[in-house]
């Protein structure tokens, strides 16, 4: 039994009428979630380098998932996406690429949202169609760091929910 279960409605093309049922993450789902990691980082982040992302990888499990209050999306009962988030800030989305487009990235930033608060998140400048999912849902740029944490040469863009846009 999960400790937190929530059911929403995705009305996004790919998943109408569908559900995509989004829970509390377990330490038993890591692998999958590694691999969801993977199928959006490939399809969305061509600008990394293979060995940063390979590193990045190699870390998610046990040093990024355990930090972060982690969701999952499930379709049909599988894992098709996650966030992880930590105060008020959204540390993580990634939708596996077979699901882009669907509404599970819109699910999961309506569940951060609503029932955390969210109201902070930073992007990769590159990741172009990260930053205009963003922008569509009322997020602003309102600083931008040349390096990501590790210091990687990635520009990020921290963006803050000024306005309520449509989630």
């Amino acid at each position: 039994m999960h400790a937190h279960s929530c059911a929403r409605q995705a009305f996004s093309r790919g998943h109408r009428g569908r559900f995509v049922i989004v829970r509390t993450a377990v330490p038993d789902d890591y692998p999958r979630l590694v691999e969801v990691w993977r199928s959006a980082v490939d399809a969305t982040h061509h600008f990394l380098r293979p060995a940063d992302r390979d590193d990045i990888e190699q870390h998610l499990a046990a040093d990024f998932f355990p930090h972060v209050r982690l969701v999952v999306a499930e379709v049909d009962g599988r894992i098709v996406g996650f966030a992880g988030t930590a105060g008020d800030n959204l540390e993580m989305l990634f939708v596996a690429a077979a699901h882009r487009g669907t509404g599970v990235g819109s699910v999961l930033l309506a569940h951060a949202v609503d029932d955390y608060g969210i109201s902070r998140v930073d992007v990769n400048e590159d990741n172009v169609d990260a930053v205009a999912f963003y922008r569509r849902r009322g997020f602003v740029e309102v600083e931008r760091s040349a390096l990501d944490d590790q210091g990687r040469p990635y520009p990020i863009l921290r963006m803050v929910r000024v306005a309520s846009g449509d989630l």
